[in-house]
Order: structure tokens, then sequence, then C-alpha cells
């Protein structure tokens, strides 16, 4: 037996969440009879499941995808506004795959799509605490006090972000390039985090995420995962609070050099 919104995931419906949400909706049903309720179990061998009509299978091969997308495409499967989106370069993909959460219309980088529903909730639930690390090229006067308020946490949209790991590593015509590394997924987090500190984001990528490395994949172009990477993903959420330990130890070897030495970086 098996709950209704995991098996919906498992067929490459939707997420688990957005599962729910088509279950709700009164678009589901099993044996004929429409549900609406969450945690309905099913037979997965016996019971016939359909969505708007049309019964649903699981997918007999499970794809991992990472993309290197572009900016200017939106990170859905179909758009209303009719922008282009990511599913238009993975196109020569036989098999439906699905994004693995979003990267903003504005973000180029990193972007994992697969069929694979169990999966891709592991990657995009909270609780699992996944990193995602981006390049970002900034305007603005970058201080050492900037730099801990980003590693403390930042005010936005009404809550504290969780403590992101900062560091310069250069210098552009925009002013200062960042790596930063967060640990949650909301709407254009890494740029409102900068704007609540007077920074304005120029550019931003993202080159990991759960401990994948974009690496020299061409912008708009794909690869399918190995078979080590797809189980090191199978992993998630084996280990998080190592993860959060070494955050933290992070974050206090940090403070205890900027009290030591007391200096500030600034813009070149």
């Amino acid at each position: 037996m098996i709950r209704l919104q995991k098996y919906l995931a498992m067929c490459s419906v939707a997420s688990r969440r957005a599962s729910e949400k088509i279950i709700s909706e009164g678009r589901v049903t099993v044996n004929g009879e429409v549900v609406r309720l969450m945690g309905v179990q099913i037979d997965e061998e016996n019971d016939v499941v359909a969505v708007d009509g049309e019964v649903i299978r699981p997918d007999s091969k499970l794809i991992y995808i990472m993309l290197n997308k572009p900016v200017g495409f939106v990170t859905t499967v179909s758009d209303e506004k009719g922008r282009p989106t990511v599913m238009d370069l993975v196109s020569d993909i036989s098999q439906r795959v699905y994004p693995v959460g979003r990267l903003d219309y504005d973000t180029e980088g990193l972007l994992l799509l697969t069929n694979d529903g169990d999966l891709t909730y592991k990657i995009t639930h909270p609780k699992n605490d996944v990193s995602k690390t981006y390049v970002a090229e900034v305007t603005g006067n970058i201080s050492m006090d900037t730099i801990v308020q980003l590693r403390r946490g930042v005010v936005i949209d009404g809550y504290k972000t969780s403590p992101a790991e900062v560091e310069v590593i250069g210098a552009t015509q925009f002013g200062t390039k960042l790596e930063i590394t967060i640990h949650e997924g909301r709407n254009r987090q890494v740029r409102k985090m900068f704007e609540a500190l007077g920074c304005i984001v120029k550019k931003l990528k993202r080159v990991k995420e759960a401990g994948l490395t974009l690496g020299h994949l061409p912008v708009g172009k794909w690869r399918r995962l190995s078979e080590s990477e797809v189980n090191m993903l199978k992993k998630i959420g084996t280990n998080k609070k190592s993860s959060k330990d070494y955050r933290n130890q992070k974050n206090r070897s940090f403070n205890s050099k900027r009290n030591n030495n007391g200096k500030s970086m600034r813009n070149s």
C-alpha cells in the first residue's frame, strides 16, 4: 500500500506537495471514484488511478538530468505568459521530466530535472537542509559587517533567513563577486538578502546544489547524472545534523577571526 500523493509523484504527475493540490481539486479518481482526502492509501498493483480522466502508471525508467539554465527561461512546465520554459531546453528527452525546485527567470546555472518524485521530495523539502551555492556579482559597499549579517541571517519578507556561508572571491565591473551558500529555497532569496543590506545583485549563477557541481557544462546544455551522483542524492537527509554542525563551527571560526582583526573589506 502507498499514499496516493506519493503514487502521483512516482508517476511523474507532480511533486508530492503539488499532487496534494491536484487531489484536493477533485482531479484524481481511484477505481472510478473521486478522491479529495489526503492520506488515502492505494494498492499500486491493483488499483486504477486516473488524473483528469487519464490512467497513470509509474515511469518504467527513472531519468536524472543536470541543466545549465540560461537567463530568460522560467522554471515551469508551461507558462501562461508564453515565455520560454526550461522544458524547451530538454525537448530531446523522450521521458517526461520535471524541474526539481525553481531557479529565477533572471538567474542562470544548475537546475536538476527528473521523473523521480521521491527524490524531488527529498531535495526540495526544507527539513533536509539541502545546500545551494551561488556566485553573485553585487553593487554597493560590501564591508565585513555586511558579510557578518549575511552569515547570521537577514530579515526579508518578515522572517529571518538561516545563516549563509559567504566568501568574497573577487571584483567585477559591478563591484564585488561573492560566493554564497544558503540552505533554504525561498522566492528570490539571495537577491532579497543583499537588497536588505543596501546591495543590488546584478548577476546571479547557481554553481552547486545538493553536493553536485555545475562544472564546465555549457549554458543551455544538459547532461545525465552519473550513477554515483544519483546514489549521493538518494542519501539526502541521512546526516543533516553533521551538516548543521559544520556550518555552526564555520560561523564561530569566522566571527572569532573578525573579533581578532577588527578589519573591514571594501569594494575595489
